[in-house]
């Protein structure tokens, strides 16, 4: 009965605005209007199926008790008071349905809510339960002013465009996942640098060379290093700060760097300070990190083991750079009665072979997936770098466990990233390819040199057999000497 008395009050009220809109009776026919107090966060932002300003409402329902049909008596103050009293009863829940225009209806499910922003009198609203973030309310219109606003399209959507707010928040994400099944190596970036620390002028650390020193040091570095063969090309350089305490004699030495008008004096320096608000006097150094990367990227190989093997078959050293490399194999099919040595089944002797031909250093950049590769400069010039003697005792012992050797090599070639065994007579066959590679292609002003690789004071690990006597020569990093437990080696190889 409810329904059909609503039906025929529309249906009038229809009527009475299409014969007579310019009436002084109709307009001062007041209906119960919607007024959007806050807007969708979702994607969405507008859409038809949504409650709109101007809005006429048709029918109430709260809860499964009460449905109130329009006109509804004494407008929002009326309905103010029956969401007051449905909200101190616990029904909170509200179905509200809508006119917009002459035929079109629309629904929304929501629960009655205080409206805590709205001044005086306790006021109450609707939130929507599919999106707690939109919020209507209701007003007193007239059925021009509401119609007005609906013909209006543009109008809403671009009411609804200014009160749009771009949302941002934090998701989840499985990095631990990621690290483990993306990358070429499980857990360990691609992204390969030197941090080159400023050099120190004076003997007590008290001035530094300038920024373009450090530059240039890193320049040399990477050049030297592409001169004696190592496959690498340059990818970037940036200068990277680093706060250190400073007094007495270092402070006074440095640019202050107090004011905004003090930092055209910074430009080229490697160490300025400031006095933090307990008065410290704190120092930044401007260290540089130079990014490169191998030219075809890193090769994994794999060295199995046997218990007939006596030897690994190859020998490291280390260039003056700091890079660990293969510098020489021996292959035991050229004994009669020996068979190949570990590096020649895994194919390592083919790669160096082939790393001769091209004129570059097979260079080893991890082992067993840990990097081995020269990671920082010190302030004195000494190139931190990894110990050749405790990196071949470290190999002897995998070969005494037979435990499998896995290297990464650096690849000059691309194409021989597909190449991941070697067959008896040195020449690749097809197997699984190797895990994926970072490879970056190289800059087209860069040139590698095609000249062979020249002798340098590489810190060989020798142990010559002159006699029943072993000797190792000293393997030092600039002025810092490695420390090692006493042991006898019998030959250089490994």
């Amino acid at each position: 009965m409810l329904k059909s008395r609503s039906k025929r009050m529309t249906m009038d009220r229809l009527s009475a605005s299409s014969t007579g809109s310019n009436s002084p009776e109709t307009k001062s026919n007041m209906v119960l209007a919607i007024e959007c107090l806050k807007g969708s966060s979702k994607a969405d932002e507008w859409n038809q199926n949504m409650l709109q300003t101007g809005d006429i409402v048709e029918e109430l329902k709260i809860g499964n008790y009460l449905c109130v049909p329009s006109p509804f008596k004494s407008g929002t103050t009326g309905i103010q008071k029956l969401l007051r009293e449905s909200y101190k009863r616990n029904e909170t829940s509200i179905h509200v349905r809508v006119r917009r225009g002459q035929d079109e209806f629309i629904q929304l499910l929501a629960c009655i809510v205080p409206n805590e922003s709205s001044s005086g009198r306790k006021q109450y609203m609707l939130k929507s339960i599919d999106d707690p973030n939109y919020t209507v309310g209701f007003s007193d219109r007239t059925e021009e002013d509401c119609l007005a606003v609906q013909g209006s399209k543009s109008f809403r959507v671009e009411t609804a465009l200014r009160r749009a707010k771009l949302q941002d928040g934090y998701v989840g994400y499985p990095w631990e996942k990621k690290m483990q099944d993306l990358m070429p190596v499980a857990n360990s970036s691609c992204f390969l640098s030197l941090l080159l620390l400023p050099k120190a002028s004076d003997s007590g650390g008290a001035q530094y060379n300038d920024l373009e020193d450090t530059l240039s040091r890193a320049n040399a570095w990477l050049a030297a290093s592409q001169a004696h063969g190592v496959p690498i090309v340059f990818l970037n350089i940036q200068t990277e700060s680093l706060l250190t305490k400073i007094s007495g004699e270092t402070a006074s030495a440095t640019v202050n760097a107090g004011s905004l008008s003090d930092l055209s004096n910074l430009a080229n320096v490697s160490l300025y300070g400031f006095e933090d608000y307990h008065g410290v006097d704190i120092g930044v150094v401007r260290a540089v990190r130079l990014w490169y990367a191998p030219f075809g990227g890193e090769l994994a190989v794999e060295i199995k083991l046997q218990e007939t093997d006596l030897k690994l078959g190859f020998a490291i050293s280390r260039t003056d750079e700091g890079f660990i490399y293969i510098s020489s194999v021996i292959d035991g099919d050229e004994k009669e009665d020996a068979g190949p040595t570990p590096s020649t089944r895994s194919g390592l002797t083919y790669l160096y072979k082939e790393a001769q031909k091209a004129s570059k250093l097979l260079i080893v950049s991890r082992v067993s997936n840990e990097k081995v590769l020269p990671w920082m400069v010190s302030s004195t010039g000494a190139i931190r770098c990894y110990d050749t003697i405790s990196l071949s005792q470290k190999l002897s012992l995998h070969r005494h466990a037979l435990r499998p050797i896995l290297l990464h090599v650096f690849v000059w070639d691309p194409s021989l990233v597909s190449v991941s065994k070697i067959g008896k007579y040195n020449k690749p066959v097809t197997t699984a390819a190797p895990p994926p590679v970072m490879a970056i292609p190289p800059p087209q002003e860069i040139h590698l040199p095609q000249g062979p690789p020249q002798p340098t004071n590489d810190n060989k690990v020798h142990a010559e057999v002159a006699s029943d006597v072993k000797v190792l020569q000293r393997d030092t990093a600039g002025e810092v000497s490695f420390r090692f437990n006493d042991f006898s080696v019998s030959t250089n190889w490994v």
